[in-house]
């Protein structure tokens, strides 16, 4: 078994946790959290399992690694913070750790990775013989091994297109919907995660990792952007009340463009309510999907719908981030210590969970 820890309990980590308990080479060896409530709380809990699991939380970072665990699934979140996330990671693989995590955008393709993110890495694997691989959802299986299997059943390709399209009410992260996104500002609020060249920062990589995957030239990466007002003042279940005349949905595009034309784009339709943007492309139910458009002959489209915790469909993405990662660990600890992608690291079928019940 594999004394794996999980670093953080939020959206990710409650999913992570149940991941490392349900693996049959797997086994939770300690629970960081960093809201002192938590601390002693037994992991099953925060987990949502309706069944202890012997670890009791703990926010001692230098007992746990001082302890020198085989892997760690790194839960906590870079979006504000990417230097100390960065910081957390290379001090786990510096000390031998398998580390996984969505928490890093620049390192989804690692090959393209500015130095600043890049070589504290590679040098921490040097000096420790860690590993490190950062993947997710979107950014993640949604745009890389999902898009490039599907790919692989056309004849012709025209063009590669990865939509999220989303009911953001059901996202968990008020801060960052409201904030980061802007649902809910003023139109004239200049959202962060929104702001010109963010959007390639984030999601370009996998553009270029796709690109690479299928054996193309990129002339450039471009971005679109729409941002739509609500019509009518909403009220949501999970984060309240958004004002008519305030921004209510999102649509944007990263485009690597390919003798001229866009041939692989990453497109994200988001709402606070399915009332605002009728117009724009809607997902089955309404709530929310991950699709791959395979534009060419025959046209191809998939479209792969996520629930947990209660059906609830964000939860259900996060969840499929953690599996893609923590079903990756076995794997990285008999790979040779490095740095990872998601070209290099295999998806695999669920070898031993089949029907399993965890005692």
């Amino acid at each position: 078994m594999i004394p794996t820890v999980v670093w953080g309990t939020g959206n990710v980590g409650r999913a992570a946790i149940r991941a490392v308990d349900a693996h049959p080479a797997l086994a939770l060896a300690a629970v960081l959290v960093h809201d002192p409530a938590k601390v002693g709380r037994d992991a099953g809990a925060l987990a949502g399992l309706d069944r202890p699991l012997g670890v009791a939380a703990t926010d001692d970072v230098d007992a746990v690694l001082d302890a020198r665990p085989r892997a760690v699934v790194y839960a906590a979140s870079g979006d504000i913070r990417p230097d100390e996330a960065l910081a957390d990671v290379a001090r786990a693989v510096r000390g031998g750790a398998v580390v996984v995590t969505p928490a890093l955008y620049p390192l989804y393709d690692q090959r393209s990775a500015p130095p600043e993110f890049r070589d504290p890495v590679l040098a921490a694997v040097a000096e420790g013989g860690g590993s490190l691989f950062v993947s997710g959802v979107d950014p993640g299986w949604g745009n890389d091994v999902l898009p490039l299997l599907i790919s692989g059943l056309g004849t012709t390709v025209d063009v590669v297109r990865c939509q999220e399209i989303f009911d953001y009410s059901t996202y968990e992260q008020e801060d960052s919907v409201r904030h980061l996104i802007g649902m809910g500002h003023p139109m004239e609020y200049e959202p962060l995660m929104l702001a010109p060249s963010v959007p390639t920062m984030v999601w370009g990589g996998q553009i270029r990792l796709m690109a690479r995957a299928l054996g193309v030239e990129l002339d450039e990466i471009r971005e679109t952007m729409a941002r739509r007002p609500l019509a009518t003042t909403v009220t949501t279940r999970t984060m309240g009340v958004f004002e008519a005349g305030t921004q209510g949905a999102v649509r944007f595009e990263v485009q690597g463009v390919v003798a001229g034309e866009p041939r692989i784009v990453i497109e994200h339709v988001t709402r606070i309510h399915p009332s605002c943007a009728p117009d724009w492309p809607a997902p089955p139910d309404g709530v929310g999907a991950h699709r791959v458009v395979i534009e060419g002959r025959p046209r191809i489209e998939v479209t792969v719908e996520a629930t947990d915790e209660g059906e609830n469909r964000s939860a259900g993405g996060n969840a499929t981030a953690v599996g893609r990662l923590v079903n990756a660990v076995d794997w990285l600890v008999d790979a040779k210590p490095g740095l990872y992608d998601a070209l290099d690291v295999p998806l695999r079928p669920a070898v031993g969970r089949l029907g399993r019940k965890r005692p």
